[in-house]
Parts: structure tokens; C-alpha cells; sequence
């Protein structure tokens, strides 16, 4: 599951609405809500969103929250690694083919790394 799968799951047990009852609001399928829960389809279009936030009846900061919890939810990753030295690609190559693996103290660990490199650099993670 998707951070923003999480966040709509979590919206619809608030709101006691299931899968099928929010496919049908928002005219998509419920196989399609449901592998978009699961991380199993693309990012939502804008419009899907809007209709999402629309259909809870969110705005501001909710309605901002959910949006980026869906940019940041893209399960199939794209690390450019074009113009960087070797280690580089190798690294990306092997966080691909191990991620699944991690444990959750590594990933937090790896978590922690990247938010103190946004730290040093002045950019959030």
C-alpha cells in the first residue's frame, strides 16, 4: 500500500464508506480504486484528485496533505542516474533489487540519512 492509498483508506473508514460506494461517486471502477489503494496503478490524474477531495469534502491543508502524499506515492520509481559517476547507478541498481528486503530499522535509518542531507543543503526531504 501507497502512503495516499493509506490516507484514502483511512478517509473512507472515517466517512463508513466503502470501495464500492466511492468507485461509484466518483465513476471509476472499484478494481481501479482498489489497485490505486494498493499501489498497483499510477499516480491519480489532478481531476481524480480533485474529485477525491471533493467527495470528503476537504479543503486546505487536508485537501494539500492528500495531494502530496499522492505525488509522493508513485509506486514504480525513476532514479536518473545520467551524468553521475558509476557508484551511483550501482547504488540505485542495488537499492532496486533489495528494497523489498529492508527491514524496518534499515529503511528508517535510510530515511534519517536523506532528511540530514536535506538538512545540510538546505532543502526539504
Amino acid at each position: 500500500m501507497t502512503p495516499f492509498g493509506e490516507a484514502v483508506r483511512k478517509l473512507r473508514a472515517r466517512r463508513g464508506v466503502s470501495q464500492k460506494q466511492m468507485a461509484a461517486a466518483l465513476n471509476v471502477s472499484p478494481a481501479y480504486l482498489s489497485a490505486l489503494e494498493h499501489g498497483k496503478r499510477g499516480l491519480p490524474t489532478f481531476d481524480l484528485l480533485q474529485r477525491i477531495a471533493g467527495y470528503f469534502n476537504i479543503i486546505w491543508d487536508e485537501a494539500e496533505e492528500l495531494f502530496l502524499l499522492a505525488r509522493a506515492s508513485d509506486p514504480r520509481v525513476v532514479i536518473d542516474t545520467a551524468g553521475l559517476p558509476p557508484e551511483y547507478t550501482a547504488f540505485a541498481n542495488r537499492l532496486a533489487g533489495r528494497i523489498r528486503n529492508l527491514d524496518s530499522a534499515a529503511l528508517a535509518e535510510l530515511a534519517a540519512t536523506l532528511e540530514n542531507l536535506g538538512k545540510a543543503d538546505g532543502k526539504a526531504s
